[in-house]
């Protein structure tokens, strides 16, 4: 199997389904739009645009009518400069998982050939990142669940509490849950920025 693409900016796709199918091919933060839910969620939207100012955004949607509206929105709604745009091109088929296939009849995100989503992102200038830890500080030790629980931040007494001054410190909205910070600390803060933070609070 081809070693996973090391890449700096994260990706965003619409569905889980999406994000397992980029986690086998790349070594980087991958974030879903949830489909049509994000025109609604606020959080997720904000949580997107802090991302994308540490290490910018590519957004990888499937081909068909709805993964072009969500794309455009999604471009209204992030800076020019920290967006780059990764297109799969219209490949007739219906993924294995599903009894019918989309309304258009075209392939998605998750269907895709490894090779051509390696394209994709490659072509949509993705910046990619050298050696075992990369270049730029974001790939090196990813922080688990089990390092939020060790950190007070879930699972124990207090721990609401504990991230919700965290939160604050960070500048993130208070209502964002364990598992959005933990994306949210994955994408752009390494350990020893997070552990100062903490140490302070």
């Amino acid at each position: 199997m081809r070693e996973r693409l090391k890449i700096r900016e994260a990706i965003l796709v619409e569905g889980r389904y999406d994000v397992n199918t980029l986690k086998q091919l790349v070594d980087t933060v991958v974030l879903e739009t949830g489909g049509f839910r994000i025109f609604n969620d606020a959080d997720r939207l904000r949580l997107i645009r802090r991302i994308a100012e540490v290490r910018g955004i590519i957004i990888l949607t499937d081909s068909d009518g709805a993964g072009f509206v969500i794309r455009n929105y999604l471009k209204g709604a992030l800076p020019k400069e920290q967006l780059r745009q990764a297109y799969v091109p219209d490949i007739a088929g219906k993924e294995s998982r599903k009894r019918h296939g989309s309304k258009e009849g075209k392939l998605g995100v998750e269907g895709m050939r490894p090779e051509v989503i390696r394209k994709a992102l490659l072509d949509a200038g993705a910046t990619v990142l050298e050696g075992e830890n990369g270049s730029d500080g974001f790939h090196r030790n990813w922080i688990a669940k089990a390092d939020m629980v060790a950190y007070g931040l879930s699972g124990g007494p207090g721990s609401a509490e504990q991230r919700r001054k965290l939160l604050n410190a960070l500048e993130l909205p208070e209502h964002m849950t364990a598992n959005a910070l933990l994306e949210y600390i994955n994408a752009a803060v390494d350990r020893e920025t997070l552990e100062q933070a903490l140490a302070q609070l």
